[in-house]
């Protein structure tokens, strides 16, 4: 079973598309799975986590490709800053053994960052339909 945390809002049509996909990893890997019983919700970035070395890179480079989708929409450098942080400290936590585990259930770095670039996305689309209107 899976849910969608993150509300694409309003974006531009050009970046509808690119929106969506981040909305898409970021789900797939921090809330893709209902633990039974419990209620938690995991994604592959829990599960390759167990994996030592190998599963912390593979879920990186997922990281780097919603810090790419915010960076091709026109996102400002203070808003990249913060996604190559969170997925830094993903990373870095994330590879200490049990604890980053742990740390990879709680922090969920691609839905902040989902929900950074798609606030921006947002804030972009606001942006341009004031300047239609002013002109």
């Amino acid at each position: 079973m899976s849910r969608s945390p993150i509300d694409v809002g309003t974006v531009s049509a050009e970046n509808e598309a690119r929106a969506r996909r981040i909305a898409h990893v970021a789900n797939a890997f921090d809330s893709k799975f209902k633990v039974p019983g419990i209620g938690l919700h995991l994604g592959y970035d829990s599960l390759l986590g167990l994996i030592p070395g190998v599963g912390d890179a593979i879920t990186s480079v997922a990281g780097g490709y919603v810090i790419y989708q915010a960076a091709q929409s026109g996102a400002r450098k203070r808003i990249l800053a913060r996604m190559v942080f969170n997925t830094f400290l993903d990373s870095t936590v994330g590879a200490i053994p049990l604890v980053g585990d742990v740390f990879d259930m709680a922090f969920r770095s691609n839905t902040r960052n989902a929900k950074l670039a798609l606030a921006e996305m947002n804030r972009q689309a606001e942006e341009e339909g004031r300047r239609e209107l002013i002109s």
